[in-house]
């Protein structure tokens, strides 16, 4: 596939890039600036996101909101409202974003954010993600939209091939952890991209 990875030099999508190429795929990695090879775009603009995804089968989403307030929520929907009305002009049906994990549920009914304990620190980037899924469930229902949520842990680990996906609720392994390395997410991330698995689901990926 030809394939428009949105920050492609993050620390996931660097791994979700490396991943789709051992496996034959054509990345274009797109940043706002331009690093490390990459095509400097703002894809908060429809126009400018169009003009990069034309002819191409997917785009991936795996830009992180930045850390504060309010404005991280903001400044992620617009990026969202920018690559959905971007892919429509050009029209590319394939859509896989990179979550967060605040929307998965610790307990029924109780997502992680609302959970006693969450992370002070984390929780304007988790509510951004959030916001960003509530865009997409609402709004883009003529994509081939899927949303892969990362488990608690999620770092640089090794690439096993193996890792479940589940719905609305925390996966844990055999100590009870909820857990993943990024080669894995990655893997389980191209997976979807190629098996079209899950469309139109939140989904939640995790050891």
């Amino acid at each position: 596939m030809r394939i428009v990875l949105f920050g492609a030099t993050g620390m996931i999508g660097s791994q979700i890039a490396a991943e789709a190429r051992r496996r034959g795929h054509e990345i274009t990695g797109v940043t706002r600036g331009g690093k490390n090879g990459t095509r400097a775009a703002d894809a908060s603009d429809p126009d400018t996101v169009a003009r990069l995804v034309a002819g191409h089968d997917a785009v991936v989403l795996a830009v992180s909101p930045p850390r504060g307030g309010s404005e991280s929520t903001e400044s992620l929907l617009e990026v969202g409202r920018g690559v959905l009305d971007g892919v429509r002009k050009a029209g590319v049906g394939r859509l896989v974003v990179v979550g967060g994990s605040g929307a998965v549920e610790v307990a029924p009914g109780v997502r992680a954010v609302d959970a006693t304990g969450f992370p002070e620190e984390l929780l304007p980037r988790a509510l951004a993600q959030i916001a960003l899924l509530e865009l997409i469930r609402d709004s883009a229902d003529d994509l081939e939209w899927s949303y892969l949520s990362p488990p608690m842990v999620l770092e640089a680990g090794v690439r096993t091939g193996v890792y479940r996906t589940g719905g609305d609720q925390f996966l844990v392994d055999g100590k009870g952890d909820s857990r993943i390395s990024i080669e894995d997410y990655a893997v389980a991330l191209v997976d979807e991209l190629e098996k079209k698995a899950h469309i139109h689901h939140f989904v939640h990926v995790a050891y």
